[in-house]
């Protein structure tokens, strides 16, 4: 007698998770509540065994994030897992019922009908290397870094409005801002007006050194020096100096995660190196490896992931929506994607601007049919519709393919032929 196909659900909370298990009809084979250790995992696979588990042919297991102890450890144990989205969740959950109610057993079974009904429709996690994985973290721990220092530049900055503008004049035009080593190295030993009034040559030279300038401080020093004594506006004393005292705290913290970002670059950048697929990453044009990083970082390397580029350009943000209802018909952006992968593709896209002619040709006739600087640049990252060139036999003859290493052919920026690696190796 053939064994009924079994699916399982985890509604996963802080405390626990609930299972519920399905067989293809519908029916509850069976459902526990575990706590996230050894002993819920293990009571986890012994009621996957009892509901006839098979190594050859695993029960697929459906929840909600794809990441925590208990997410790695099923992926592990080589099964499907497949992340479903809340959202999407929350939409099958209303097709059983009208009344609102919620449960987490009630929670567990609807992802377990989700992939009964429509496992066909739902992406399981990608079966990508540990390496691969261990960069995913660390480059987005680094692209979180700069969002957090951006953040807090702009508090400081905002701060720095109210009642010091001239130090904001004073570095506005030059690299890097109130992120630059200099700027932060100025405003620790001077946060108010008053104390930059009585600023010396030779203490903010002081400063600039600690902060790793090696040439022309003295020049530097004095340019400071008298950009700082110039009268301007100011506030009431007693809150010029409250106001100094936050602009050193958030001073304090810009300073962190200025410090963040340059470990976890090079962190994600040594990491990214010791992948196979570096050489080949890297000699697209604009990539380098903090761009570089992030693009692996999104896709991964498993190869089966993305059926074609098409599926790869959807999953980027780069395909157009279209919307069409009769007479009408709309096309917009994707609002719908990997907001990483599509911040890495706008990066990558600016610069190959400058390192690819035939990408900065594509950019100028898509500006000259009347695209905006944000949709060109989406025009320039998404894969072209062409069929791929075949992927050479090996990883040395792909580093060697003139198409893979140059991109100075009129066109897109080859997205497309980074699709050709999900395809064969």
């Amino acid at each position: 007698m053939p064994v009924a196909k079994v699916y399982c659900g985890v509604d996963r909370a802080e405390a626990h998770h609930d299972l519920a298990l399905v067989d293809e009809h519908g029916g509850l084979v069976a459902k526990r509540r575990i706590t996230e250790s050894v002993e819920g995992f293990e009571a986890m696979l012994e009621l996957l065994a009892e509901a006839g588990d098979d190594p050859a042919d695993p029960i697929p297991v459906a929840i909600e994030t794809p990441r925590g102890l208990l997410v790695a450890a099923l992926r592990a144990s080589g099964r499907p897992v497949f992340a479903i989205n809340p959202m999407a969740v929350a939409r099958y959950r209303e097709r059983r019922t009208v009344a609102q109610s919620k449960s987490d057993h009630v929670d567990a079974m609807t992802l377990t009908n989700i992939l009964r009904t429509d496992m066909h429709a739902h992406r399981r996690l990608p079966a990508d290397t540990e390496l691969a994985r261990s960069i995913a973290v660390l480059a987005r721990a680094h692209q979180d870094a700069i969002w957090r220092r951006t953040k807090a530049s702009n508090e400081l900055r905002s701060l720095l409005r109210e009642y010091f503008p001239a130090f904001l004049a004073i570095f506005a035009h030059r690299d890097g801002g109130l992120t630059s080593r200099v700027a932060r190295a100025v405003l620790a030993i001077a946060p108010t007006p008053a104390q930059a009034e009585r600023l010396s040559t030779a203490r903010i030279a002081a400063a600039l050194r600690r902060a790793g300038r090696q040439r022309g401080i003295e020049a530097l020093a004095m340019e400071l020096r008298d950009a700082l004594h110039i009268p301007h506006l100011r506030q009431e004393p007693l809150v010029e100096q409250a106001m100094g005292t936050q602009a050193q705290r958030l001073l304090a913290t810009l300073d962190t995660e200025c410090t963040n970002v340059d470990e976890l670059a090079t962190a994600a950048a040594e990491a990214f190196a010791q992948h196979p697929d570096y050489a080949i990453i890297t000699s697209f044009p604009g990539l380098a490896d903090t761009a570089g990083a992030r693009v692996l970082a999104e896709i991964g390397d498993d190869r089966d992931r993305f059926a074609d580029a098409r599926a790869l350009k959807a999953f980027a943000g780069s395909a157009p929506v279209t919307r069409a209802s009769g007479r009408s018909i709309v096309i917009t952006h994707r609002r719908m994607k990997n907001d990483r992968l599509a911040a890495a593709g706008f990066v990558w896209a600016f610069s190959a601007l400058t390192s690819s002619t035939g990408a900065r040709g594509h950019y100028d006739r898509r500006r000259t049919t009347g695209d905006r600087h944000a949709a060109a640049m989406r025009h320039l990252f998404q894969p072209d519709a062409r069929p791929t060139p075949p992927l050479p036999a090996n990883r040395t003859a792909l580093r060697r393919d003139r198409r893979i290493r140059r991109a100075d052919q009129p066109g897109h920026l080859t997205s497309n032929r980074i699709g050709c690696l999900f395809r064969g190796s």
